[in-house]
């Protein structure tokens, strides 16, 4: 019997075309103003531009910060089909180190063969996929997890005396995300933004938590719960000499929970009417202390009001060069046209009040007090250089969770460029193209992996003798440090990275038994 092919078919052809199997493109002769050159293409080839980051998985691996990272991450999938916790984790990852700051960037590591491999993944997962998996995680657990990881990083130098410095900045918004609303927003008035009320530790730069709320809760009122949770989750030994911020942390409240607590503080003052009527009796009372860089102080007492109390404040000046009227925005975005005053001197002078409960000469505030502006430094970073003005989501609950992991990313990169270059501290702007950036192709033969990796950066020979020195110190630890735990571990290569602030010397422990 014969086959009708008139018959129709139970599954008709598609419209798709089959798929074929492509060659590499032929090579192409063409014509320059060198002469003439044959281009080919390589397909077969595994290379990625993020060429220097092995070095930066070795110190990952060695320190055992990432392997514990993934373990202690909160969701648990039931599917399947569902993407590994360290694939999603090692993506989000590898986008904020490579400087992305949406998650729609995330598609540029795909192509990437080489890195996945090294972190232990199986694939770069998709931007969809990372926002999924962050929004499976409960937004109590994310935060207890990564605040957990936040205190392990600097945990070890706490034990030292160190500066909390508490400030906070504004993130634009662009869409109807939730805590979208109108407040203070100096730069954009209108605008709806996000404040990011930050804890960092002065001089190490390093970020000990984060906490995102709407734009219109940027007063120090809401920054307070998350500030004393943080404080109370350190032992009594490892508390900041003392704690430091901007005006708007002077209210009040925050003192009297300082001093409740026997933490010094130091804050600035607004140079309200009673604090100006202070200066210029001040002024005729007694002469002013040289305190270095142009500045002079005075040290007096006010109670304003709404203090509870009589508390110690610190006036300091400089002289002032140029123009003498200066325009700022106030709390409200409204332009405003200030003048310094004049010293008897008939010189302009710009003024500066603090309030402090530290017991410290008067000549020692005047660093400490230009030291806070290091802080600024910070923020500049994150939002510029790193990611916290992008990866946003409808809900509030993943911009927390996106911010502290940056936050704890830029730590662990911070960390490790010190370890290349411990005397200076390199901003990502400039870290990055010469530690990170350079292009890596991967071979094998004989069971040996080998990455050969070009650098045009104009110091890359420089950097391949840091990254050297430091995988050389990160193999010693393994070999020569068998027995140690991975705190032993995290604490040597914490005395190393800041052995420029630490003088030379190891990190000392805490006083009580218990690690820190």
């Amino acid at each position: 019997m014969m086959d009708d092919s008139s018959l129709p078919s139970a599954h008709p052809a598609g419209e798709q075309s089959p798929v074929v199997v492509g060659e590499a493109p032929a090579g192409v002769d063409l014509d320059s103003f060198f002469g003439a050159i044959r281009v080919e293409w390589d397909q077969e080839a595994a290379m990625t531009r993020l060429g220097q980051l092995p070095f930066f998985i070795d110190f990952l691996k060695t320190s055992g910060l990432f392997d514990a990272f993934v373990a202690d991450c909160p969701p648990r999938y039931a599917s399947p089909n569902a993407p590994k916790k360290r694939d999603v984790l090692g993506t989000a990852m590898l986008a904020m180190l490579a400087g992305h700051k949406r998650y729609a960037h995330i598609v540029a590591l795909r192509c990437d063969a080489v890195l996945p491999e090294l972190l232990g993944m199986k694939k770069v997962v998709s931007e969809d996929a990372v926002r999924r998996a962050f929004k499976a995680i409960d937004e109590s657990e994310g935060a207890a997890w990564l605040r957990g990881h936040l205190q392990y990083c600097v945990a070890p130098l706490l034990a030292e005396p160190w500066i909390l410095d508490v400030d906070t900045t504004v993130k634009p918004l662009y869409g109807h995300q939730e805590g979208a609303v109108l407040g203070y927003n100096p730069k954009k008035p209108g605008r709806p933004s996000h404040c990011y009320h930050t804890y960092s530790m002065a001089q190490a730069r390093l970020v000990l938590d984060v906490d995102v709320c709407p734009g219109d809760e940027h007063a120090s009122k809401h920054a307070a719960p998350s500030l004393w949770a943080l404080i109370d989750r350190l032992p009594r030994d490892c508390w900041p000499t003392l704690l430091r911020g901007d005006s708007g942390f002077e209210n009040e409240g925050v003192m009297r929970e300082a001093e409740a607590r026997g933490l010094p503080y130091l804050f600035k003052l607004r140079l309200t009417r009673n604090v100006v009527r202070m200066i210029e009796k001040l002024s005729r009372a007694q002469e002013w202390i040289y305190v270095g860089h142009g500045f002079q102080a005075k040290e007096g007492a006010v109670r304003l009001l709404g203090w509870s109390r009589e508390r110690r404040v610190i006036v300091l000046r400089r002289r002032l060069k140029g123009a003498v009227g200066l325009s700022y925005d106030d709390e409200n975005g409204a332009p405003q046209l200030s003048f310094p005053e004049f010293d008897h001197g008939g010189e302009p002078c710009e003024y500066s009040v603090l309030v402090t409960s530290l017991v410290e000469e008067t000549e020692a505030f005047g660093q400490l007090y230009r030291d806070r502006g290091d802080a600024e430094n910070i923020f500049d970073e994150m939002k510029n250089q790193w990611g916290w003005g992008g990866f946003t989501t409808h809900d509030l609950a993943r911009c927390r969770l996106s911010a502290r992991l940056m936050a704890l990313f830029y730590d662990w990169w911070n960390i490790f460029v010190l370890l290349a270059e411990p005397r200076l501290h390199r901003e990502a702007i400039t870290s990055r193209p010469l530690f990170l950036s350079a292009i890596a192709t991967r071979t094998r033969h004989a069971r040996q992996t080998t990455l050969r990796v070009t650098s045009a950066h104009a110091g890359a020979r420089t950097a391949a003798e840091a990254l050297a020195a430091v995988a050389a110190f990160l193999r010693g630890l393994v070999e020569n440090a068998e027995q140690s735990t991975l705190r032993q571990k995290w604490r040597a290569i914490l005395s190393r990275a800041f052995q420029a602030l630490l003088g030379g010397r190891l990190l000392r422990p805490p006083q009580r038994l218990a690690p820190c």
